[in-house]
Parts: structure tokens; C-alpha cells; sequence
């Protein structure tokens, strides 16, 4: 289900299990540090990268309310464990299991994010994909605007209750 306009090669990357792919944004979410490890997966220059978006990685079949959760919980102070699927450059896709969190100035106020992202434990990926798929489906089908934000929130939050933990214990659970 990708959106008009964004290439997907159909091919997925990966990076070595004992590598960390590491980024650091502003308040707003944009970059302000990337390793190297980010840019050999990535696929992008530090230059292309420092200033734009993090969602700049961002891959259309990942559902819109995942992000929805991980901005409300780290712009709460709180940090954050997802699956992520992320965009190469040229249009091949990677999985991470990212740890994001914010970071806070002397005064007390976030100044910035700091994110982690590790290789997902064997099997899990093929667990989260046909969640993630649900939950983009519902997004579409109610108009992928905010309706369908609140449709996917519906299922996600009818899962959680059902299996009676929260968004991280499920992602740590999987």
C-alpha cells in the first residue's frame, strides 16, 4: 500500500545485529545528528539529512498512528520502544526495533530526541507486519486523514486491552 509518488524497491536491507543506528532531532523532529551506520542503511549524505524531517524515512506502509503514539510519548517526557519500517533513499526498506527518547535541557524543558535503532529479534518482524498492515488498511479505509488516525487508534488500543498491557510491553513482548 504505498502512497502515490514514493518509490519502494520491494528489497529490504539489513545491518549487522551488533550496530546501532543513531539520530538525534531538534524538538520539531528534525535531524541535527546521524551516525554512519545511518547513512550506509539509510542510503543519504549527512549533508542531505541535517535540518530535514526525520519522517524523511519514513515508509508509506507504516501505519500513521505508531508515530502518532511515539510523538505523544516522547513529547510527554516518556520514552519509547517500536517496530519500525524505514525508507532507504532508493526506495528499499529496513526494520528496527527503534528506542527513542527525549532529551531535557538545565531548565527542564525537552530540547531534543534521541533515537536507537537496533536489528528486530528473529520471527518478530513477520508478527508486526500483519498488525501494522490492519492498522494502515483502517487508516485508508476511513479517509487517511484523522478519522482514520482515530480508526487505527481503535484497533490498536482494542488489542492492548485485550492482551492488558501497554503500547511498550506489547512492542517489548512480541
Amino acid at each position: 500500500m504505498a502512497r502515490t509518488g514514493v518509490y519502494l524497491s520491494g528489497r529490504e536491507r539489513t545491518f549487522p545485529p551488533d550496530e546501532i543506528i543513531v539520530s538525534k532531532t531538534d524538538p520539531q523532529g528534525r535531524l541535527t545528528y546521524v551516525n554512519d551506520i545511518f547513512l550506509d542503511v539509510a542510503g543519504y549524505t549527512e549533508a542531505e539529512l541535517i535540518g530535514q524531517p526525520h519522517s524523511i524515512i519514513r515508509h508509506p506502509d507504516m501505519p500513521r498512528i505508531v508515530f502518532r503514539r511515539l510523538w505523544e510519548t516522547v513529547k510527554a517526557g516518556q520514552e519509547i520502544f517500536a517496530y519500525v519500517n524505514n525508507r532507504a533513499r532508493n526506495g528499499d526498506h529496513y526494520w528496527v526495533l527503534a528506542h527513542v527518547t527525549p532529551n531535557v535541557g538545565a531548565g527542564g524543558a525537552i530540547v531534543g530526541y534521541h533515537s536507537n535503532r537496533r536489528v528486530p529479534r528473529p520471527g518478530v518482524v513477520a508478527r508486526v507486519q500483519p498488525l501494522y498492515a490492519h492498522l494502515r488498511a483502517r487508516e485508508v479505509e476511513a479517509g487517511d486523514g484523522e478519522a482514520g488516525m482515530q480508526a487505527s487508534a481503535r484497533v490498536l488500543d482494542d488489542i492492548l486491552a485485550k492482551e492488558g498491557v501497554s503500547y511498550d510491553e506489547y512492542v517489548l513482548g512480541l
